[in-house]
């Protein structure tokens, strides 16, 4: 197997952007980070931010300045585009595209979104959130993508496989498929069904044969609290769960895994909210360098 590439590392965790989104670089220097990922607004509040140019100001100084070398956003918990709720499903594309715009005003690259749960029909489902993340990517012209997130497959929720991810993204038009990339979250994977520890070569051939390791764009770096193919959604800390540490170190140091920002989303404990994000990080870069 090949050996991590000498490119720039991008790795860090899901920090707090409490007290404003400018607060957050300093956050994830904070832990050590090359990259982070936040929320733009209150993730489970539909209520909309000013996002005011002072405020986009201090995000670009206090971005520009730090030193990380990658940004991703998160969207809302509260969106759900493939909703057969009429009221909702509208509701929740006006909120997609703010947060798009939210992004293109910072200058953050993607958003990362899990797609809805279709509630009533699968196939309908898809198609609903195919047109919702259409008409947002065309309200809101620019580069900014947005990053389709494996999901565990609890209750309704779409995107648990790879193939369903891949249809997503092949009802999008044409013309906007450039915009849209994709994330992969290791328990979300692990709890859908593919095996990252026992069939790890066989889970990304599958990845790169309907999708394409071309459009992955993040990976979500989570141990699972439950048990393989549990269609749960419990993160761990790093080799404290049922994936173990040999996937991570696996990712660590796969060439094709080099330059795609690597976001801890594990437990942050009841400290200051660091000393774990410092001690996952930590580990994953002595994975990184160990002897496999």
């Amino acid at each position: 197997m090949s050996r991590i590439k000498k490119v720039e590392e991008r790795l860090g965790a899901h920090v707090s952007a409490q007290g404003g989104v400018h607060m957050a670089p300093a956050r994830g220097l904070d832990i050590g980070a090359t990259a982070i990922q936040v929320f733009t607004k209150t993730p489970n509040q539909w209520r909309e931010p000013l996002m005011e140019e002072a405020t986009c100001d201090a995000f670009h100084e206090a971005y520009g300045t730090s030193g990380l070398r990658c940004i991703v956003a998160h969207d809302s918990y509260l969106i759900n585009l493939a909703s057969p709720d009429t009221e909702l499903n509208a509701r929740s594309g006006d909120a997609f595209a703010r947060e798009l715009a939210r992004c293109a005003l910072l200058g953050i690259p993607g958003v990362v979104s899990h797609p809805g749960n279709y509630m009533d029909d699968r196939v309908q489902g898809i198609a609903r959130n195919a047109a919702g993340i259409a008409r947002a990517l065309e309200h809101v012209q620019g580069d900014v993508m947005v990053y389709l997130e494996t999901t565990a497959g609890t209750g309704t929720s779409l995107g648990s496989t790879i193939a369903e991810l891949a249809e997503i993204r092949d009802r999008i038009p044409a013309p906007l498929q450039h915009r849209i990339g994709f994330c992969a979250d290791t328990c979300h994977l692990y709890s859908a069904g593919y095996d990252l520890v026992a069939n790890f070569d066989g889970v990304w051939a599958e990845w790169d044969r309907l999708i394409g390791m071309e459009h992955l764009h993040c990976l979500h770096l989570n141990d699972s609290k439950t048990a393989f193919a549990s269609r749960r959604d419990r993160h761990a800390l790093i080799g404290e769960g049922s994936l173990g540490p040999a996937p991570f170190q696996r990712i660590m140091t796969d060439a094709r895994f080099a330059g795609i920002p690597k976001i801890l989303e594990t437990p942050k404990g009841d400290d200051d909210l660091v000393t774990n994000d410092r001690a996952m990080l930590a580990l994953l870069r002595s994975l990184a360098s160990a002897p496999r």
